[in-house]
C-alpha cells in the first residue's frame, strides 16, 4: 500500500485556479463547443436533462409480488462434480439441493470427506445424513472404481438415483 503524505489538506491551488477559471468561462466554452458540434452539445445536454425525468406511465401500473406459479416437485440426484465435491442437486433446475462433502487428496492419497464441522466445513449435513454417512467418511479412493462404488453406496442410503 502507497500512503502520499501531504503537507496541506483540501485542493491544490492549480486545480482550484482550473476549476475557478472553467465556471467564470462557461458560457464561452459551451459557445464553442456548440460552433464546433453544429448545436449536437446542446441537443446531448438536452437528452441528458430529459432522460433523468421519472418516466411518466401512460395507464395503469401492476406489480405482481406472489409468485403464481407451482413449485416443480424436484428431480434429486447424486453427483461429482470435475473438481471432487460430491452433493445431490435438482435435475430439473440445476440446483444444488444438498451438499454432502469433498475427494480430498493428502499425500498422493484420494479420500472422501463428508462434510462435518470436524472436517472443517462451514455447513456441515445434518445429523440424520452424517449418522447415515459417518462410515463412509474418511474412505480412501483408489481407484474410479471404488469411487463409484461409494457413489452407489451414498445413493443407496439416501435413496437418491
Amino acid at each position: 500500500m502507497v500512503e502520499i503524505i501531504s503537507k496541506k489538506d483540501g485542493p491544490r491551488r492549480e486545480d482550484v485556479a482550473a476549476k475557478r477559471l472553467i465556471n467564470e468561462n462557461r458560457s464561452t466554452i459551451h459557445r464553442l463547443a456548440d460552433q464546433i458540434s453544429n448545436g449536437g452539445f446542446s441537443r446531448s445536454r438536452q437528452l441528458l436533462k430529459e432522460s433523468r425525468q421519472e418516466p411518466k406511465p401512460d395507464g395503469l401500473v401492476f406489480h405482481f409480488l406472489d409468485n403464481s406459479r407451482t413449485p416443480e416437485e424436484p428431480e434429486p440426484r447424486l453427483r461429482r462434480s470435475p473438481n471432487g465435491r460430491v452433493f445431490v442437486m435438482d435435475t430439473k433446475s440445476g440446483k444444488q439441493i444438498l451438499f454432502l462433502g469433498e475427494v480430498r487428496e493428502r499425500d498422493s492419497l484420494r479420500y472422501f470427506a463428508l462434510s462435518t464441522k470436524k472436517n472443517g466445513f462451514i455447513s456441515p449435513v445434518d445429523e440424520e445424513i452424517e449418522h447415515s454417512l459417518s462410515d463412509l467418511d474418511g474412505v480412501v479412493i483408489e481407484s474410479p472404481e471404488v469411487e463409484e462404488k461409494m457413489l452407489d453406496v451414498i445413493r443407496k442410503r439416501l435413496q437418491v438415483p
